[in-house]
């Protein structure tokens, strides 16, 4: 009987073990989604932004759309030859020391 009280024990400790490495990959999991979704949001606003700069909005028009598009973005306007640029910069939604995500679109200017 002895021995089998020391199985029970060891699926005890392997259990405590396991739990936590479990959970850290869904969390880990959960915060790439997250990512992802707000790299989505930050290329469409990106677009849009460039193709309103194109149309010649303001920079405060496009700074406007696209802040309504991803919360806490940072956009720079610039002209690239016939192209109107748009960078667009978010910080990181994961709590490790992760790089900003970034998107830039480009639309020809004058366009409709």
């Amino acid at each position: 009987m002895s021995l089998r009280h020391d199985q029970r024990g060891a699926v005890a400790a392997e259990f405590a073990v396991v739990v936590p490495a479990v959970v850290l990959v869904v969390l880990l999991a959960v915060g790439a989604l997250a990512a992802a979704g707000r790299q989505v949001r930050l290329e469409q606003a990106a677009a849009q932004g460039a193709r309103l700069a194109a149309r010649g909005e303001s920079d405060d028009r496009v700074r406007e759309v696209a802040g309504a598009l991803a919360d806490g973005i940072r956009i720079a306007v610039r002209s690239d030859g016939d192209f109107a640029c748009v960078d667009a910069t978010v910080p990181s939604v994961a709590p490790l020391p992760l790089p900003p995500l970034r998107a830039t679109a480009c639309a020809l200017a004058g366009g409709l």
